[in-house]
């Protein structure tokens, strides 16, 4: 008989990325995404969609370099956060508790098997719109903004890696994480793998650092509410003065219409529309695409372009603080 699930993490929180140009890419997040800032702290500003239900989804803080400080999920209830905690002490991943942030409380610090720092929260602070800030409908967090792409919520990061298929199992041991999709190269390396805790098809994915360096970036992804916001995106991108990497266009991985650019820091950010396709089977079976399959390019046939398998930050040459 299979063990029953672990069920104990409810999604992705938060995220946060450094930048070297911080103001730079503050302006680029607040008037070109459309993000708001929910409050600010030594060097970090923190920042929200218009539609994220706790206080902040995005940590940018100043720093040397470029790449991830660190992701975090949040519990299911204050048991579940302890039951991980008991799970992760002594497995030689864990670093210990933190007293929390701005938005949330305690936290229990990890790493995974590459080196990304990671961490677990329970309480949170659910966003209080000021007046100016409070929507027409009740069951929406905030006002629409108006402002720039409009980007609704956090929908999830891409992490390098040089082993994934040892983070996938750290991920599927330790938290219980579920593989949704997965990409196998012809000589059984695992390229990439989409994980998620909830119904959504993934909340992150980790795929492979072609250089073999641990610990390294690969982009954080907002969500739009239609194809057509993402196009209107890469109009509002190009009058910024935004490089534009790669799309729009549509993934053949778990099929996310998306649109790739580079914040002024460095750092690879999506606008995706991935909120169609649900993972509602308790007994889904992991989709698993071939070299031969990936090779084709995107799914209605543009190649993936080069950068996005040799672009990660930190930049090699660099390392962050």
């Amino acid at each position: 008989m299979q063990d029953e699930p672990i069920m104990d993490v409810a999604h992705l929180g938060h995220v946060e990325i450094f930048s070297p140009v911080p103001d730079k890419s503050l302006s680029f997040f607040v008037d070109v995404l459309g993000m708001t800032v929910s409050g600010s702290k030594g060097d970090s500003v923190y920042l929200r969609g218009w539609d994220d239900y706790e206080r902040y989804s995005l940590k940018l803080t100043g720093s040397k370099t470029s790449g991830l400080g660190h992701a975090a999920f949040r519990a299911r209830s204050p048991q579940a956060l302890e039951r991980r905690v008991a799970a992760l002490k002594g497995s030689g991943f864990d670093i210990g508790w933190s007293d929390g942030d701005i938005g949330h409380g305690p936290a229990f610090q990890f790493r995974d098997p590459d080196g990304h720092l990671l961490e677990l929260y329970y309480e949170t602070e659910w966003f209080k719109p000021a007046p100016e800030q409070t929507p027409a409908l009740k069951n929406q967090a905030q006002r629409f903004p108006a402002r720039g792409v409009n980007v609704r919520r956090l929908d999830h990061f891409n992490g390098l890696a040089a082993d994934v298929s040892a983070n996938r199992r750290f991920f599927e041991q330790y938290l219980g994480a579920r593989l949704t999709e997965q990409i196998v190269l012809d000589d059984g390396t695992e390229a990439g793998m989409w994980l998620t805790f909830t119904n959504k098809s993934y909340d992150f994915a980790y795929t492979r650092d072609h250089t073999g360096t641990k610990g390294r970036f690969h982009h954080v992804t907002f969500a739009l509410d239609s194809r057509e916001e993402i196009l209107r995106a890469a109009d509002i991108f190009l009058e910024n003065g935004i490089y534009i990497e790669t799309g729009p266009h549509k993934h053949a991985v778990q099929q996310t219409f998306f649109l790739y650019v580079y914040e002024p820091g460095g750092n690879r950010v999506e606008v995706a529309n991935a909120g169609a396709r649900l993972v509602l089977a308790p007994d889904w079976k992991p989709i698993v695409w071939t070299e031969t399959e990936r090779k084709k390019g995107q799914a209605w046939g543009l190649k993936t372009i080069e950068s996005f398998h040799t672009h990660g930050t930190p930049p090699l040459e660099v390392k962050h603080s």
